[in-house]
């Protein structure tokens, strides 16, 4: 078979691909000579180029079909990501575009906000035109544009707002600044048909808090970290087991190293040290103490086994310690929620729906906690409603979506561009947390295991 053959199937198949993406039917819009063309004696370069012609008009006709309705450009740059997504009304993805930091921060221990600034900026418009570029649209044909200026780290923060005004001096378009912690609980509702009001707990490597989402912009504050956050808490602990150097972990955070390496592990090595924040009846959090554990229990284990923490030695005993630190986060956590939820009881601050927890940040990927989750939800009667792992972890889509959200009830669109602010600390809604602690609920111990 000729190379201009191969070209020429390849290409067919990659177009019919993206038919039945888009309309269910592979041959559309491709006349019956494209399908005999290959056994014909015409030139395969004629063919190739026809076929060219058809794969630029099923892109272009695929953005054509959402120009009618609103397009929100969405752009994030809050700490380790860079993302940029364009979507449309209905929550269709149109085109996206992403940078992930991660494993250059990995081999730092952690993420260093100067290393993160500089990348941000050197990848941003790339990824912006990848975003367009991808939606088969430039940046006239979209509707308004939505930037995470709250909360997460200055400096990069600072290049995504910057960049933002750049381009809307060019072309003046509405302007929506994102809350990255409401864009987290909004992208459920870009999935599935959840109402307001629901439960929200958000779990990533900067944040830990439960709300009650009552809007687009209406959140209720119940309780937050008041120390690290899970996220935080997972890679430091991976980064004391030297997990960066396990085979298994190439690449990974730590939060997933852990993931991996404790299964078949035993959660039991640290069941007799007491749960955080024990005496008080609230929905706070706290990791800085599960933390000390985890690093009491590995270096018990390196005196044993004659390690030191400066070497490249790795304990034995990993999958355990992993296992047993995982499981104390993850019963911490259901035991905040399980307050959370009779207290919304009590309140009856959800009456009128079926009752759900959403779960996003990227600490929501964990299965083990998932499934923690899940026991509590069932035992409660709520439903559990997670955005699949790749929307958990921070990217542009999410804040498209918020963007849209706001943009279509017409909330927080800024008309003085120049009087927006990134802001590295900013709360989600009205704290109640006070309310929650003067309620005084005893919760029973959640056993899910």
């Amino acid at each position: 078979m000729s190379n201009s053959t191969i070209r020429f199937l390849k290409l067919y198949n990659y177009i019919g691909w993206l038919n039945i993406c888009n309309h269910g039917n592979r041959t559309r819009n491709f006349p019956k000579a494209f399908i005999t063309s290959i056994d014909s004696k015409k030139s395969h370069h004629q063919a190739e180029l026809s076929l060219r012609r058809g794969l630029h008009s099923s892109v272009s006709s695929l953005a054509s079909e959402s120009r009618g309705s609103k397009l929100v450009l969405g752009i994030e740059t809050s700490c380790d990501e860079t993302g940029a997504a364009v979507v449309d009304e209905e929550g269709k993805v149109l085109g996206e575009g992403l940078y992930s930091q991660k494993r250059i921060h990995v081999k730092n221990g952690g993420v260093i906000p100067t290393l993160a600034q500089d990348l941000h900026r050197q990848h941003i418009d790339s990824v912006v035109q990848q975003a367009l570029r991808n939606a088969g649209i430039q940046l006239k044909d979209v509707s308004a544009l939505a930037t995470t200026t709250m909360p997460g780290l200055a400096l990069c923060l600072q290049v995504g707002l910057q960049y933002s005004k750049d381009l809307l001096r060019r072309l003046p378009l509405p302007f929506i600044p994102v809350h990255h912690m409401i864009a987290h609980a909004l992208t459920i509702r870009m999935i599935e048909k959840i109402e307001f009001p629901y439960l929200v707990l958000l779990v990533s490597g900067g944040h830990c808090l439960l709300a009650v989402a009552r809007g687009v912009d209406d959140f209720l504050l119940l309780g937050s970290t008041l120390d690290n956050a899970p996220g935080e808490a997972f890679d430091k602990v991976a980064r004391r087991l030297k997990l960066h150097l396990h085979p298994a972990c190439h690449g990974l955070s730590g939060g997933q190293a852990i993931e991996r390496l404790s299964l078949g592990g035993n959660i039991r090595l640290l069941m007799d040290k007491e749960r955080p924040l024990l005496k008080h009846r609230d929905c706070s959090f706290s990791f800085s103490g599960l933390k000390t554990f985890a690093n009491w229990l590995i270096y018990n284990h390196e005196v044993k086994e004659g390690i030191s923490r400066e070497d490249d030695l790795l304990l034995s005993t990993i999958p355990d310690i992993a296992a047993s630190f995982q499981h104390k986060v993850a019963h911490h956590m259901v035991t905040r929620v399980a307050r959370a939820m009779e207290f919304c009881r009590q309140r009856d601050m959800l009456a009128g729906t079926s009752k759900s927890l959403v779960v996003s940040g990227g600490v929501a990927s964990n299965a083990y906690i998932r499934s923690a989750l899940q026991f509590v939800c069932d035992k409660h009667g709520y439903q559990l409603h997670c955005p699949p792992p790749r929307l958990c972890t921070d990217n542009g889509i999410m804040i498209a979506w918020a963007g849209m959200e706001k943009f279509k009830l017409g909330l927080g669109i800024v008309e003085d561009l120049q009087s927006v602010r990134y802001e590295p600390k900013y709360p989600i809604g009205m704290d109640i947390s006070d309310q929650v602690r003067a309620a005084d609920i005893k919760i029973k111990r959640v056993k899910f295991w």
